[in-house]
């Protein structure tokens, strides 16, 4: 499982940039499509929305990652996470185009991915030394 590794908000982060740097004079808050909810209200759904719900989604899949990864697998997903983290940090201090409040979002959802990742790895080696200590039998000597 060669994809394992990759750390899948990098997807979103290419997303905004294509669309910020390719088609300049698109907004992030037009409407792209309306759904009539039963009260009767239409709700607009808007490229920021799709977006920002598509990050957290995958979110979700890096923070089961994060937690059945093995120890070497897992510190290469959470560098990896932690290189996406700093390039939109770098990216939202110093290029226009990312002075936005949707890129804002989906850094700290980023950020969310990386410390999840590490609070998640700091607790399962917590748990595997207590397993190590109980396990291992007293000195007979």
């Amino acid at each position: 499982m060669f994809l394992v590794g990759i750390p899948l908000l990098i997807v979103p982060f290419a997303i905004y940039n294509m669309i910020a740097f390719l088609t300049p004079g698109v907004t992030w808050t037009d409407p792209i499509a309306a759904i009539s909810m039963m009260s009767g209200a239409k709700w607009a759904i808007t490229p920021e929305d799709a977006l920002l719900t598509f990050a957290i989604l995958l979110l979700f899949i890096e923070i089961f990652k994060a937690a059945r990864s093995s120890s070497s697998r897992g510190v290469v997903d959470h560098l990896l996470s932690m290189l996406v983290f700093i390039a939109m940090l770098v990216e939202f201090l110093l290029v226009p185009q990312a002075a936005t409040s949707t890129f804002f979002l989906l850094m700290m959802i980023t950020f969310v991915d990386v410390i999840g990742g590490f609070a998640i790895a700091a607790r399962a080696a917590r748990r595997d030394v207590a397993i190590e200590e109980a396990v291992v039998p007293a000195d007979r000597g």
